[in-house]
């Protein structure tokens, strides 16, 4: 039987990381995947939707500015967006498998082994990979659970990828549907809702059953969102249940039902649900080895990655916490230094910083304000908005704000931030630092930000909790905010 310091089961992002991380030791690697390497990260997730979301941005600022001018449309075909996303694919394909080979090498010690396969645990050691009929069993003095998720279906609503799409079938569309409705207005129900109504081919739906979209964010960023949805044809239907979805006659019909009695019936060329992943843990044979459920019994239970099994690991999308792919590689990693480095620090999710690819872009850190509320933070809070920041007006993309939140103390440390527009996520990295740091906001005041850059707006929301802001809240009230929140009240601080 073969013997690995490091088996890993998965080779999606975290999965990837974690194995590297493992060479990094000098440690004998084994990564088992049963598809592709790179998972969702590459295929049907992140990268393929941020290629979307960047072409149809790129279309619809065209078509902005031609528009106005009472120019012609311009149209990009199907054909070249599946051309770019299959580029954009293969490029990232490509470095994955050239270096898995390159690893692979006597130069390289031989450190990496590679199988395809589905690994399933006999023990707390042992791995069977199972391939195109064949099986074999292998060792691991340590292993880390990594296999990803995938989309979270209905059982009333029959999905086949081609007219009931999920994520996963987006690449099987042949052209721009007439019409979409999307389940789901969470942040992926809303991104794919921004990509469509972008590229202005296609009547967008999206079915909400709370009151606002992404309802888990502050009100004004939901507003800005729904807005600009609304303003490009997206038609949300707030407040609904959704009573029956069904294919008939090669389309989609829908049925939903409002508080006040009513029902509405629709038809659309195809559907596409956005209601969040599952994890896949099916056959990984976690009683043979005493792995544990969470309390919940949805993902594999862990305390700072590491399961009820001493040597046995979950990281990823399979842990349950923050399914993103930069979440998952640092659990990754967290993971092979605990089991190789002794390190004593747990994993802080304090200061995760998140990107939402909508219209226009929403980047956060930290808490929020609904956030500071339900947990009963007494905080202070400043705003700004984008129309008075240079780089914004000279982009002509004033739309957005800067939103910090701090302690309501002498200290004011940041406890979160919020940017609304365009390069929103270039502009929080620092403020994540900060948060990790418990670093007080006169570090970011007495920073030179380079002119002109649309951080400069995190500057001078600084400035104005420190009363030395350019700009006076007091004369430009419609676009400058400091307030205190404290028991759910908003109380506006004296400013000059």
């Amino acid at each position: 039987m073969e013997k690995f310091d490091l088996v890993v089961l998965g080779g999606g992002p975290a999965g990837y990381a974690a194995a590297m991380r493992g060479i990094d030791f000098g440690k004998r690697i084994c990564l088992i995947e049963k598809d592709k390497v790179g998972g969702a990260g590459v295929y049907n997730g992140a990268l393929s939707s941020k290629t979307l979301w960047e072409l149809s941005n790129r279309v619809a600022d065209v078509n902005d500015m031609i528009v106005s001018k009472g120019r012609t449309k311009f149209e990009l075909s199907w054909e070249d967006v599946k051309k770019n996303l299959a580029e954009a694919i293969f490029e990232r394909k490509f470095q994955y498998s050239a270096h898995i080979k390159l690893l692979q090498t006597e130069t390289m010690n031989n450190l990496l082994h590679y199988e395809r396969g589905h690994g399933k645990l006999l023990s707390k050691n042992e791995i069977q990979i199972s391939h195109e009929g064949e099986t074999k069993t292998i060792w691991g003095e340590n292993i880390v659970l990594a296999t990803g998720s995938r989309p979270r279906t209905l059982p009333e609503i029959e999905v086949d990828e081609e007219t009931i799409l999920t994520s996963d079938g987006i690449d099987n569309i042949t052209d721009y549907p007439k019409s979409l409705v999307i389940v789901g207005a969470g942040v992926i129900g809303c991104e794919y809702a921004t990509i469509f109504s972008n590229f202005g081919k296609t009547k967008v739906y999206i079915i909400d059953r709370q009151e606002r979209i992404l309802p888990f964010e502050d009100e004004d960023v939901s507003k800005l969102i729904s807005k600009n949805l609304t303003d490009h044809g997206v038609v949300i239907h707030s407040n609904a249940k959704l009573e029956r979805l069904q294919k008939i006659d090669g389309e989609v019909e829908y049925e939903l039902s409002y508080p006040d009695g009513t029902h509405q019936v629709i038809r659309v060329e195809k559907a596409l649900l956005s209601i969040g992943r599952i994890p896949n843990i099916e056959g990984l044979g976690m009683e043979n080895a005493g792995v544990s459920m969470s309390k919940r019994g949805v993902h594999i239970g862990d305390d700072d990655t590491l399961t009820s099994v001493p040597n046995i690991y979950a990281v990823g999308d399979v842990s349950g916490r923050i399914a993103l792919v930069n979440m998952g590689e640092l659990e990754a990693r967290h993971a092979v230094e605990k089991a190789f480095g002794n390190i004593p620090e747990r994993l802080n999710y304090d200061n995760v910083c998140t990107i939402m690819f909508l219209n226009p872009e929403v980047a956060s850190v930290g808490l929020n304000e609904q956030q500071c509320v339900e947990k009963n933070i007494p905080v202070k809070v400043v705003k700004i908005d984008y129309s008075l920041i240079t780089r914004a007006i000279a982009m002509r993309k004033t739309q957005g704000f800067f939103k910090i939140i701090v302690t309501n103390d002498k200290e004011m440390r940041i406890l979160g931030m919020r940017v609304v527009g365009a390069h929103a996520s270039t502009a929080i990295q620092a403020v994540g630092l900060l948060i990790k740091l418990n670093m007080p906001i006169e570090v970011l005041s007495e920073l030179i930000h380079p002119h002109p850059s649309i951080v400069e707006g995190i500057q001078e929301c600084v400035r104005m909790l420190l009363n030395r802001s350019i700009f006076k809240s007091s004369v430009f009230k419609d676009k400058l905010a400091c307030y205190s929140l404290v028991d759910g009240v908003k109380t506006p601080l004296e400013r000059l």
